[in-house]
């Protein structure tokens, strides 16, 4: 025995000393189980640990397979892209530590889920994310580890349930008496459910949807290692996350074939996204017509030097600083204008006939009294120029005749039934309502390169059907 076992045994009460024969008689039978009393302490449970550590062999224990708990969830207050306070998750389990940080937007809709801000404007300027922190650390993270408590690597089982414990691979493992209502990082579904009753509320509003978002997060990346990762790839610190948590999503999806998604480019910026005078927020390019997800972040990006060339030589270098998505934001007002742009930057490029375009309108935004303001970021627009729904419509019509349009987003406020039901029959191209989680998106983009990379020759690209990639 080791000096520190050693060491730890003299710190232990008697009860180490009439528990050596149990000890000895496990270690006879190489049986993994070990029956703790519940007036052990948890000095007197870390010495029981240690000992089972030595004694066993990897070999001799390496045949039973149980559950990796949830170990750990910690929650801090990071910045994201435009330096305000967002959510990220620490999560803990026997194959390391996984992070997850909370995106968000700087439009977004009445009927979305609340992001939870603490709304104190002497920090922050009201966007402190403290309250959904504190939710994470003092009611969910308790509530999901009710029955372990891991400190300093050590495991701590709360004395009512401290029964039974096993040692593999240098892991504490709980056995299955403790297990029916401690959650894995492979029950995701069960987990977000569970998030889901505990907040009790439609849009998420008791704890935040930054906070339910961020845990989630963490158990999915968590999840897709556990579940895709041997030990051995663990301890030789090459697993690929990446891969693991695109396959685990796939899995949880019950679609088994991973397809690259199209990129979709914000290479203007205007609307809440940019000091500009245009209404409409993003204007974006597909290439739907590269080959692989590589191809098309080439094509993406010699799309948007070309588009700064050009909005350089016809506005001057003023015009080419970027908006809040890193969009280019010259002060323009007509919107068509900005199409114009960006079809000049694609033929330039020599991509004609291989990218669309697509827009995120937010036109909630500039919806005043039943029409809608192109001109809202004028404190002194002129009422007579507001568009009715029709009107708009319109000109989003005229918008998908003139150009290579592919999706609009939110072309009218979310309230605005008629004209959504109106331009949807209008239309073929994807009237989309509801935005995507506004991520640091070059970060998303390097990953699913790096995920395209691992695939190899099973890499799909979704192309020209990404509205139904089969």
């Amino acid at each position: 025995m080791s000096s520190s076992i050693r060491g730890q045994e003299h710190a232990t009460s008697s009860w180490v000393t009439n528990y050596r024969p149990q000890l000895d008689q496990h270690f006879q039978e190489r049986s993994p189980l070990v029956h703790v009393p519940a007036t052990a302490t948890s000095g007197e449970l870390h010495y029981v640990l240690l000992t089972i550590k030595m004694k066993f062999s990897t070999k001799a224990v390496s045949r039973f397979a149980e559950k990796m708990p949830l170990q750990k969830i910690f929650a801090r207050q990071i910045f994201d892209s435009r330096g305000n306070p967002t959510v990220e998750v620490d999560l803990v389990t026997d194959l390391g530590l996984f992070r997850a940080a909370v995106p968000s937007g700087a439009s977004t809709g009445i009927y979305e889920a609340l992001e939870l801000r603490d709304n104190k404007k002497e920090h922050y300027h009201g966007k402190g994310v403290q309250t959904a922190i504190d939710n994470i650390n003092n009611i969910i993270t308790p509530e999901l580890l009710k029955q372990v408590r891991w400190e300093l690597g050590h495991v701590y089982i709360l004395p009512e349930l401290l029964k039974q414990v096993r040692w593999e691979l240098g892991c504490v493992y709980i056995l299955p008496e403790l297990l029916k209502q401690t959650f894995e990082a492979t029950q995701q579904e069960e987990i977000d459910d569970f998030l889901l009753k505990l907040d009790g509320t439609e849009n998420k509003s008791k704890f935040g949807a930054n906070a339910i978002l961020g845990v989630s997060l963490a158990v999915c990346k968590a999840g897709g290692c556990q579940e895709r990762c041997t030990p051995l790839q663990v301890s030789g610190g090459f697993f690929h996350l990446r891969l693991t948590c695109s396959s685990h999503i796939a899995d949880l999806a019950k679609n088994p074939n991973i397809i690259l998604p199209v990129p979709a480019f914000n290479v203007i910026n205007g609307g809440s996204h940019a000091g500009n005078k245009l209404a409409m927020q993003e204007f974006m390019i597909f290439p739907s017509g590269a080959k692989s997800f590589t191809e098309a972040m080439k094509m993406g990006s010699e799309v948007y030097h070309h588009l700064m060339k050009v909005i350089k030589a016809k506005f001057g270098l003023d015009a080419t600083s970027v908006g809040d998505e890193g969009g280019f934001a010259p002060n323009i007002l007509n919107n068509k204008d900005a199409l114009n742009l960006i079809v000049d930057a694609i033929e330039k490029a020599g991509y004609s006939g291989k990218i669309e375009i697509g827009m995120d309108v937010a036109a909630s935004e500039f919806y005043r009294d039943g029409k809608y303001d192109l001109d809202f970021k004028n404190p002194n627009s002129d009422k007579s120029a507001f568009l009715s729904p029709q009107q708009l419509q319109e000109l989003y019509l005229e918008f998908i005749k003139e150009f290579p349009m592919v999706s609009i987003e939110d072309p009218f406020d979310q309230d605005d039934w008629a004209a959504w039901s109106s331009i949807t029959a209008s239309t073929k191209i994807q009237i989309k309502t509801g935005a995507p989680c506004r991520s640091e998106r070059l970060a998303k983009y390097n990953q699913i390169l790096r995920i395209e990379e691992e695939l190899g020759a099973k890499a799909r690209y979704a192309g020209k059907n990404f509205r139904n990639p089969v």
